[in-house]
């Protein structure tokens, strides 16, 4: 809305007020309200999915025309959402990414205050040394980088490794925290640790899935266990399956000392699709992964079909509802900063999401929206 909308015929004083506003570097909030009160959130992140068929190719050809070395650090894929004007983000407050290492490379080591997590898609022989703690890495396990600790990545095997990379870098971005760190030597890694896993052998005993995907707990640190597997995650839903006969299962990765999300800002979680399972919205962003299975997903409305190494967007309160007969799904959410903040809102549906656009077959061609 302008002033011109308010008053179409102002008089000369009122001109004047509105020019000398503008000279100020002010603006009148009756001109503005409805743009920064709205009735439901407004993400300028539009609900999209980028294919593993289109990504891997081209992350292949990277590794073959792009070294790791310092300089690189880090040969990345960003999911640059359409809504986004350009920004290398996948949704308004998250950075999700394919990353790729070839047979015997090693990243250089650095740190940085946004927070990231590892979810791997494919590969074997590679570990991620976290503050001194090599941590092994195979298809479907969570690796953890908290804020601010050194990480390197060696691959010490003969084929390429895929992940997915998650990052809290537009919250800290937007707080103006962003703060980054080359490893200050020798060498550009950390020194080989005499034993992988530390983490593992020394977590506290405690609950590292919280059954239905939220946990109500919140901590300012992350997780001391830094590394959750496959098989775990695996033989938790699994457990769940027996009892019950819901279409989506989910269970969420928390702290087993605390039971609080694995970091302060970031959720992980794991969506099991058996079914067809209910349109959900949540105040909030998401990034869901498919681990493993095919099926398709209605955001908003817009369907997409989906399979093994897929990413989908799913902006800040889009109805999103699954379905598949078997498939896993890691999702990642800024979740635990939307509950500190007492904003955190979810609503079930009462019914499916009607389809209005199918992006099955056009999803990956420059301009599909």
């Amino acid at each position: 809305m302008t002033a011109q909308d308010i008053d179409p015929h102002p008089t000369p004083d009122l001109t004047a007020l509105y020019a000398g506003l503008a000279a100020a570097d002010l603006q009148p909030l009756w001109t503005i309200t409805e743009d920064l009160l709205t009735p439901t959130p407004r993400p300028r992140a539009v609900p999209w999915l980028w294919p593993a068929a289109t990504m891997k190719p081209l992350a292949r050809e990277a590794i073959r025309l792009v070294p790791v070395e310092r300089g690189g650090e880090r040969r990345v894929l960003a999911l640059a959402n359409p809504g986004l004007g350009g920004r290398p983000y996948a949704v308004g407050t998250l950075w999700g990414a394919l990353q790729c290492l070839g047979p015997r490379e090693v990243a250089p080591a650095h740190r940085h205050t946004p927070g990231a997590v590892r979810f791997v898609l494919e590969g074997e022989g590679v570990w991620t040394t976290v503050d001194g703690d090599a941590c092994d890495m195979g298809p479907g396990d969570l690796v953890l980088t908290p804020s601010g600790q050194w990480h390197d990545h060696t691959n010490a095997g003969d084929a390429e490794m895929f992940w997915f990379d998650g990052l809290d870098l537009p919250i800290v971005e937007a707080l103006d925290g962003v703060f980054f760190e080359h490893w200050p030597g020798p060498g550009e890694s950390q020194p080989a640790p005499p034993a992988h896993n530390v983490s593992e052998s020394r977590a506290p005993a405690g609950r590292r899935y919280t059954p239905g995907g939220v946990t109500e707990v919140l901590s300012p640190r992350p997780a001391e266990l830094l590394t959750y597997r496959w098989a775990d995650t695996d033989a938790e839903l699994t457990r769940l399956g027996l009892a019950s006969d819901a279409p989506v299962l989910t269970v969420e990765y928390t702290d087993p000392g605390t039971g609080a999300s694995v970091l302060p800002t970031l959720s992980c979680a794991v969506h099991r699709v058996r079914g067809h399972g209910p349109a959900v919205r949540r105040a909030g962003n998401a990034v869901h992964v498919v681990f493993r299975g095919r099926g398709e997903s209605v955001i908003d409305g817009r369907r997409f079909s989906w399979g093994p190494g897929d990413m989908l967007a799913v902006p800040s309160w889009t109805a999103v509802e699954h379905v598949a007969e078997a498939a896993d799904l890691f999702v990642l959410s800024d979740e635990p900063v939307l509950r500190a903040l007492g904003l955190a809102r979810r609503e079930v549906l009462a019914r499916p999401q009607p389809v209005v656009e199918d992006f099955s077959h056009t999803i990956g061609r420059r301009g599909a929206r």
